[in-house]
């Protein structure tokens, strides 16, 4: 780090060089008055207040950096006037009633700049702006009567986010934030990602929960506000701003008070974005990101940001449940915990351990997971644990133990947006990881970075895409082979890293002999010439990262899929360098964690092999048994489980925080399997789909009403808090399998989680110094962790996870899926999620506000596939596959072509998986989801009036920016420099 000394007011301050005046400052306990500037933003230059002399001239502090040397000065009489004047202009456009504000909670950037600058009053006379505060959204409201026009918001969504919403024009009579060029929010682009409202720096954007109940003089008729507002306005001008604005410190201190901020992860998709929590005893204020998050920064998506309104729903498991006479009934946990105890006792003492399944939770803790198979593995002696990466991952993880050893990440997002080409293949980015999306946005739009899209459907990073091809479902392994065999046959392969890092060279190439450009064409549905422009951006890229998800994965052959997406990374030398890799982006939260901690078949925590004598001994002596009381064999998987119940081989199921009912293929068949069972426990938080078939259900806690840690997407290992207390009987999941252990005749006696985590850490090599000291805050640690703490963010630096150190590629031979269309079920039915839902819905649908923005089932029809089949917008169709059918209205797209439909998977009960069969991955048993034939019926019923409502934002039209225009501002007539005045400072 360069470090410097600067002079500032006469005093001489030394720390990093480089670094933001204002920010430099702040480390000093120093403060330069400001409102536009945020950390996370470039300098916008909007607001006028941190002008500072700096050799010899006036300048906006916001625009230095810390260099050696550099002199200073803001106490300079000039320096000063022009803050003032730039505080009254922002004061014109905004009425200070902070005492009656709901963003007075030490929050409003501000409301601190006024009270740090110590005005005496205000130059300009305030005027009421014409527009009406905005409640269209379900999260967050605009306000233009208070908007400041600092522009951080448009900055934010424009070149942070990059959703491209937001804009100000400065030219305008009343200038206002605009969404998409127009007044209101609903309709327009607006994703709802919270970016704006997080960097607002007053209460123009603020979250609804804040209102109206943040303060204790907040929540009152706006008959009452409105005139004692307009008194101590009129107050302000005899007695000046001193007595105000000492009163509202006295407000805001009293809140800050009774404010509670913790820092938690996010609940929802893989990315691990975490933030601070605030709260007023159980009511959720808001979320608030903070700029050291090290997924995220202050980046949201709209189900981090707003949907936490399952937390206190009234719907919320809160005491345990037993099954009698065909009805639950309330009981004690002592009452429920010794019937789930005698009764798994009794079937294992009859049929063995393995008639009993565990399935643990991909949204529950690390230290969740590894009770779930330590119970499994030390009580019954069974292998039969897994988690709902079975459905969806294990495909990826295949494909990169066959390739490269790890089943993780290459590297960090960090390295997302240092590579020069980035591929994506079968995922929906922008709607299942936004937070990632933006990053890649951010260095499409301003770094150079190429864009290359491989999927069925136009989605949002298609549309971005410097090249998209769509290609026909299930055929991406002959587009990945193809483009390996161009690498070769063009130059582009890199030989070096061949000879010296991959075995298996010259078979692989050999392999690849049938997949020409126009085999691949033939049965991809892509041009030659296209696939030509894909070989040649690939191969002249100088560094590539491929990422892919479910598209891939839920496919008859996912694992080679995945295996021949990384082959291809291998053959252009794109592993072990920054801005190189391959990534499986994971769905939920903890997805990989529970598999990182032993929640899967056929091994232990850190993915060591149960089949392995010597991982058997070593876990058996930590455990504190015989290395003959744990299993060598391979247990059943979630798809097993299921077939074994329906055969009654399986007596007992075990089941966390998994939707299975919903989420399985062949619901109809699950839901067999599950009332074949001798006993059933499920342990949730809401009375799912799953739980209804149970004899006991136990109340579990979300992740905000207990403590752990997750992992990410990127292997990235993050604690969170306990935000609140569980709800009423509720528990944390930890607590109750450790209770649950000990009737089983186990005590281990852990108190708290990070001692769970460190008995895993003492065991598990890739977890070896993992620590929750280490961990502490905003600290994360990414494994493999070597015994010291140190992190790999970047696989394969040194070598390839093989006993060699090489990488290996992986000959394949194609295969077709093994469900296509056919003449009596001639098209596709595609599936996969939307950005503002969540699998079942059990948490998002809670609260109805992101409901609201897409209630309804559909499914997603092409233009010409339309026409040809006579159905306008709203008909209404049955859709029928092999297994069953359902009806929906269709939702007319260019999302979609051909023959090819797409439906979401979250509405309805069974939904989408009373279309779903058996058939499944072969060598994962991964079910194929995404491989359903279907005939479609119009059906005769009235249409559905705008299956997707008009106020989706997925009907908005962008209005791209490359940053914030306030030349715009600066070149209107009536624009001058302070610290002379403006007639016109509403504007300005």
């Amino acid at each position: 780090m360069e470090t410097c000394t600067i002079v500032y007011n006469g005093e001489r301050l030394s720390g990093e060089a480089g670094l933001p005046l204002i920010d430099f400052l702040e480390l000093h306990g120093r403060k330069l008055p400001h409102i536009c500037y945020h950390p996370a933003l470039p300098p916008l230059q909007t607001c006028d207040v941190c002008w500072v002399e700096h050799q010899g001239e006036l300048v906006r502090g916001c625009t230095l950096k810390t260099q050696h040397e550099m002199v200073v000065n803001s106490q300079d009489r000039l320096a000063q006037a022009a803050q003032e004047e730039g505080m009254d202009r922002v004061l014109a456009r905004h009425e200070l009633y902070c005492t009656v504000c709901e963003h007075n909670t030490g929050d409003c950037t501000l409301h601190n700049a006024v009270s740090d600058m110590d005005m005496a009053i205000q130059y300009y006379p305030y005027e009421r702006k014409p527009s009406e505060k905005d409640h269209t959204n379900p999260f967050y409201t605009y306000d233009p009567d208070q908007c400041i026009l600092c522009g951080r918001c448009v900055e934010a969504c424009q070149n942070v986010e990059v959703n491209e919403t937001l804009s100000i024009d400065y030219t305008a009579d009343h200038p206002r934030v605009l969404w998409d060029g127009g007044e209101k929010i609903a309709g327009s682009s607006c994703v709802s990602c919270g970016h704006c409202v997080t960097v607002c720096p007053c209460n123009a954007l603020l979250e609804k929960t804040m209102q109206p109940n943040a303060g204790p003089f907040t929540d009152m008729p706006e008959p009452v506000k409105r005139p004692m507002i307009d008194m101590v306005k009129k107050m302000e001008d005899s007695i000046g701003m001193g007595p105000i604005t000492g009163i509202s410190l006295i407000d805001m201190a009293m809140r800050q008070t009774e404010i509670k901020k913790t820092k938690t992860v996010c609940t929802y998709c893989g990315v691990g974005c975490s933030f601070e929590m605030w709260t007023r005893d159980r009511h959720i204020l808001k979320v608030q990101p903070v700029a050291d998050a090290p997924a995220n920064g202050i980046s949201t998506c709209v189900k981090g940001k707003f949907g936490w309104d399952f937390v206190n729903d009234a719907k919320r498991l809160t005491t345990p449940l037993i099954r009698e006479n065909g009805r639950f009934r309330p009981a004690s946990w002592d009452e429920a915990l010794n019937l789930v105890a005698r009764r798994l006792t009794e079937i294992s003492q009859q049929h063995g351990g393995n008639s009993i399944g565990f399935i643990g939770s991909s949204k529950a803790s690390n230290e969740e997971a590894y009770l779930t198979q330590k119970i499994a593995r030390l009580i019954f002696g069974t292998n039969n644990v897994d988690n709902s990466s079975r459905y969806c991952q294990n495909p990826a993880t295949e494909g990169l133990f066959r390739t490269v050893g790890y089943g993780g990440d290459a590297g960090t997002i960090k390295d997302l947006q240092k590579t020069a080409l980035i591929i994506i293949v079968g995922s929906n980015l922008a709607e299942n990881h936004p937070v990632i999306a933006s990053h890649i946005k951010q260095s499409h739009k301003h770094q150079g970075q190429k864009l290359l899209v491989v999927d069925p459907r136009l989605h949002e990073m298609a549309e971005r895409a410097d090249l998209y091809q769509r290609i026909k479902p299930g055929y991406d392994i002959v587009w990945a082979s193809a483009m390996a065999r161009y690498m070769f046959d063009h130059g582009y392969a890199d030989e070096q890293f061949l000879a010296d890092k991959v075995n298996n060279v010259a078979e692989f190439r050999a392999s690849l002999e049938p997949f020409t450009l126009e085999y691949a064409s033939m049965l991809t549905g892509i041009s030659v010439d296209e696939l030509a422009a894909a070989g040649e951006m690939i191969g002249q890229a100088e560094s590539a990262c491929l990422l892919w998800a479910m598209g891939i994965t839920q496919h008859s052959h996912g694992a080679d899929t995945s295996t021949a997406l990384s082959n291809l990374l291998l053959v252009t030398g794109n592993y072990g360098r920054p801005g190189t890799g391959g990534y499986p982006m994971r769905g939920h939260n903890n997805v990989q964690g529970a598999s990182d901690f032993g929640c899967l078949s056929n091994v232990y925590p850190g993915y060591e092999q149960v089949t392995d004598s010597a991982v058997r001994e070593k876990w058996a002596r930590a455990w504190g048994v015989r290395p003959e009381a744990l299993s060598d064999e391979v247990g059943a998987d979630n798809f097993m489980m299921v077939q074994h119940a329906h055969e009654r081989k399986l007596k007992a199921m075990y089941i966390i925080g998994e939707e299975t009912a919903f989420s399985d293929a062949d619901s109809t068949r699950v839901h067999e399997a599950f009332s074949r069972l001798d006993f059933m426990v499920v342990q949730d938080i809401f009375m799912s789909r799953t739980a209804e078939f149970a004899d006991v259900v136990l109340p579990g806690s979300p992740s905000v009403e207990k403590e752990g840690t997750f992992v990410n997407t990127e292997r990235r290992i993050q604690r969170f808090y306990e935000v609140l207390p569980p709800l009423g009987d509720s528990r944390p999941d930890w607590q109750i399998l450790t209770d649950l252990a000990s009737r089983l005749g186990h005590p281990w006696y852990y108190q708290h989680p990070g001692e769970i985590m460190a008995e895993a850490a003492r065991i598990a090599e890739i977890f070896a110094g993992v620590s929750y000291a280490r961990l502490e805050g905003w600290q994360s640690q990414l494994w493999p962790v070597t015994a010291d703490g140190s992190s790999t963010p970047l696989l394969y630096t040194d070598g390839f996870k093989f006993p060699d150190g090489k990488a290996r590629l992986y000959p394949l031979t194609w295969r077709p899926p093994m469900e296509e269309e056919d003449a009596e079920y001639d098209l596709l039915l595609n599936n996969g999620r939307m950005l503002e839902h969540f699998q079942s819905t059990n948490q998002t649908g809670a609260g109805g506000r992101i409901t609201s923005l897409s209630p309804n089932w559909y499914v997603e029809i092409g233009p010409q596939l339309a026409a040809a089949r006579g159905l306008q917008e709203g008909d209404w169709v049955k859709l029928t596959s092999r297994r069953g059918s359902l009806e929906v209205p269709v939702v007319i797209t260019e999302r979609t072509a051909g023959n090819v439909l797409f439906i979401p998977i979250h509405h309805g009960k069974p939904g989408v998986n009373g279309l779903t069969g058996e058939h499944h991955d072969p060598d994962v048993r991964t079910p194929a989801y995404k491989e359903i034939a279907i005939n479609l019926q119009k059906l005769d019923r009235p249409p559905q009036v705008a299956p997707l409502p008009l106020h989706n934002f997925r009907y908005g039209q962008r209005t791209p920016l490359d940053h914030l225009p306030v030349e715009d501002k600066w070149q209107q007539a009536g624009y001058t420099l302070p610290p002379e005045h403006t007639e016109h400072p509403e504007k300005f």
